[in-house]
This record gives C-alpha cells, structure tokens and sequence, in this order.
C-alpha cells in the first residue's frame, strides 16, 4: 500500500511535472529543459556497488530480469581544492597526482596487502589481527600520510566521517576489498552501476515480481493506519475503511513517526544542467566524494551525476545531486562547496528531510523519511 500515486514513496524517481509540483507548487516547468516523461529524478540517489550484497539479493530473487543497468563512467575525490580520480589500483596509485613518489610506494604496498587479505588464510595477514587492530594504527603501519588516509578511508572504503579510525581495521579492509571486487566486475571507471531509468525501478521491478506471485500493490491508498493488538503486536492496515489483515509491517518512518527517533538531516541539492560535472573526463555518469576534512565539516559530502545516458534526462541533460548530512539550518551555504563545482546550473531544488530509526521488533521501518 502506498498513500502515493506512484511506485516507491520517498525512494521515488519523478519526472518533470512532479519534480516541479513538489518543489514550486502550481508553476510549470519552462518549456527549454525538454519532456516532461524523459525525466526520471531520484529523489533518494544513489549508485550501487557492482558486487555488494544489494545486486546479489535483485539476482537471488529474479528482480533483476525487470532491471536494466549501466556501469558508472568515472570515481572521483575532492583534495585540496581539485578533484582527482580515485586509483582503484596499485599500477593507478603509482600514477595517480594525488601523492608524492615516496608516497605512492608506500600507498602501492598498502592496497596490495588488501588485494591480497583473506580472512581465512593466516599467511595473509602479515602477523596483524585486524578485528583487534584499528584502523589508523593499520594506516600508521605502512606510513600513510594523512592526506591518503583520507582518500583510502573516504573514497575507497567510502566511509562517511573519520570515526572509522578507531574501529577495528577489518571492516574497513572489507570495504575496499568490495570497491576493488565490484571494480573489476565490469571492468568500468567505476565500481558503481545505476540502473536504467532511475532508482524508482527497483520499487517497480519488486511489484512486478510480487504480482508474478500472487501479490497486490495499491497505489493512492491514502490515510493508512497501522492497527495493533492490545499487546502490541501489529495485526493489519486500515484505508479508506478496509482492513488488510496482516503479521508484519515494512514502511518508511511516515507512517509510524511515534516509534522512530530522530537521528539526523540530510541536506541535498537536485539540479539540471547541460554539461557533465567538470573535471571528470567529461563522463555522463560520475561521483565525486568532498572528504570531511577537505571541507572543514563532520561528515563527508557527495556529488552524484547522471544523465540522459542513463535515461533519467533528455538528450544532452545532465542531474547532478550534492548531499550531505545537515549540520546547520542554512543547507543551501552547506551545499555550497558541491555546487560550485558543478558550473552552470539551470534549475536547482533544495531539499532538506529528517532520517530516522526505527524503536519497534515486528515492523520493519526504513531510515528515509518524507
């Protein structure tokens, strides 16, 4: 059931039309940015990992015959006021401007190390209990400097802020184990794929496959309650009247905002533009990472570009998104950093939600919220 007359809630892609009811009410989008039905705008992006668990689980469950996908063109970082491909290598460390010769030597035998780490075999581990070791200590041991720590620990394990540095370095080996995996998968510039037609395909795709089953998605279900026993327990959804009884519940926070709490906002910018993100090898599809320290900020900020390539825009568009998690009421000076690197803007959306966790054992309530 969704309140919504289309497919995936929060987690939607909208074209033009919606982009602009939700954002500028009544106006009308101008006539130059092109079809209203050739746009397919995130509202929740993101690119998925080649090899991560999320692709397996669309294959396992044969959603993945509803999907069509694309490798991602390009992985950039922001360092020191430029942005730089990301050496997904050691032959890419040694060449890449980021670091200094000395310096890549010594980057090079650090991600070999993690090339070669398997959990189960000893040999690999070079005497080091990575579930007991940290993660800056690992960095220490093979005399990275802090500006490669942060691009490691940013733009190949893709953590979001510095407190990985004092937790145990497995995960963080594990992370850039699945950048390299994924990498490789489809041997693309990037370990990144996003599928055709934009996110709100995967919700599609899930109720395509539920129908194959027997099930039933309905849309423009408005007012939905979820009921409870006396114990608490959850036994149905109420619309319009009608009961559909049920033992559990998946939803998005919206619909049960007294047993979430808040635990952050998220700040984006949604933009149109004319031309790929500059200085990124003009790729149609491409993020770039802005390390929290780069910026002076608590958490890294991120740019995701995708374009008709993709078809998510017409012919010769582009949609670029700069997020970030919120640290202040002023999102659009937050933003700004991503955004002055995008060049010109056409048409720009600044969007603000809160994300929340779920405090309830027999629903299953997602972090997005609306």
């Amino acid at each position: 059931m969704d309140r919504n007359d289309y497919y995936g809630g929060e987690s939607t892609s909208l074209n033009l039309k919606q982009l602009w009811k939700r954002f500028r009410g009544n106006d009308q989008p101008p006539p130059h940015l092109g079809s209203s039905k050739d746009y397919n705008v995130d509202m929740i992006p993101k690119f998925m990992m080649a090899n991560d668990s999320l692709v397996r689980v669309l294959i396992h469950t044969d959603v993945a015959k509803y999907l069509y996908f694309k490798a991602v063109d390009g992985s950039y970082v922001y360092n020191k006021g430029k942005v730089y491909k990301v050496p997904a290598t050691d032959v890419e460390a040694l060449k890449s401007p980021l670091m200094g010769i000395f310096e890549k030597r010594r980057a090079r035998k650090f991600i070999i190390y993690v090339q070669n780490y398997d959990e189960k075999d000893q040999k690999t581990h070079e005497g080091m209990d990575l579930t007991r070791i940290l993660t800056r200590d690992l960095f220490t041991k093979y005399g990275l400097d802090e500006n490669t720590v942060d691009f490691v620990g940013h733009a190949f394990a893709l953590h979001r802020d510095d407190r990985y540095l004092n937790e145990p370095a497995l995960d963080t080996v594990k992370r850039m184990k699945l950048y390299a995996e994924s990498l490789a998968r489809f041997q693309g510039g990037s370990p990144y794929i996003y599928p055709l037609y934009g996110l709100g395909e995967l919700p599609q795709a899930f109720a395509r496959l539920s129908a194959a089953y027997g099930g039933t998605y309905m849309l423009s279900k408005p007012d939905c309650v979820v009921e409870f026993n006396e114990v608490g327990e959850v036994v149905g959804v109420t619309s319009e009247g009608e009961t559909v009884k049920c033992k559990k519940v998946v939803c998005d926070p919206s619909y049960l905002p007294n047993k979430v709490r808040k635990v952050g906002r998220v700040a984006r910018a949604i933009c149109i533009m004319s031309h790929p993100i500059p200085n990124t090898n003009d790729s149609h599809s491409v993020q770039v990472i802005l390390p929290q320290k780069q910026l002076g900020r608590k958490s890294d900020m991120y740019l995701f570009c995708c374009s008709y390539t993709h078809n998510v825009a017409p012919n010769g568009k582009f949609i670029a998104f700069v997020s970030t998690e919120a640290e202040t009421d002023q999102p659009e000076i937050e933003l700004k950093p991503g955004i002055d690197l995008l060049g010109h803007v056409e048409e720009m959306f600044i969007d603000v939600y809160d994300r929340y966790e779920p405090s309830l054992d027999n629903c299953f309530i997602s972090t997005v919220s609306s």
